[in-house]
């Protein structure tokens, strides 16, 4: 069977179930050493930032790390190392006034085709 190609997880969502589900996902192909590129736009952007409370539903995040489950500031750690490529849209952060220096350290501004070229043939998954 094949290599896989690079993942490219396309966070358009706002929801925090959501985005801690493309979070593990990301952490999960990285740790199976497979390029992974997580694109977050519009409202899945907040999953990007340092305070990611604007997420909906956020509250849940204690309810997850008591059932022992990655609480969402452990996944934002976990991905550079893992060497999972963290980009936020240029037009979706002027689309919902989201200053750039509310993102993570390790986030890169780009457009939609530098996404594009880094997952190449690889799988898009759409969250």
């Amino acid at each position: 069977m094949p290599e896989p190609g690079p993942l490219g997880i396309l966070l358009l969502s706002g929801c925090y179930r959501r985005a801690h589900t493309a979070l593990l996902m990301a952490a999960a192909a990285a740790a199976l050493d497979r390029p992974v590129a997580l694109f977050a736009t519009q409202d899945g952007l907040h999953a990007l930032c340092r305070d990611w409370s604007g997420l909906d539903g956020s509250e849940a995040d204690g309810l997850f790390r008591a059932r022992g489950v990655a609480g969402f500031a452990a996944l934002q750690d976990a991905l550079p190392p893992l060497g999972v490529r963290l980009m936020a849209c240029e037009s979706g952060l002027k689309a919902i006034a989201l200053p750039p220096d509310a993102l993570l350290q390790q986030v890169e501004r780009v457009g939609v085709p530098t996404f594009l070229h880094a997952v190449g043939a690889g799988q898009l998954l759409s969250i």
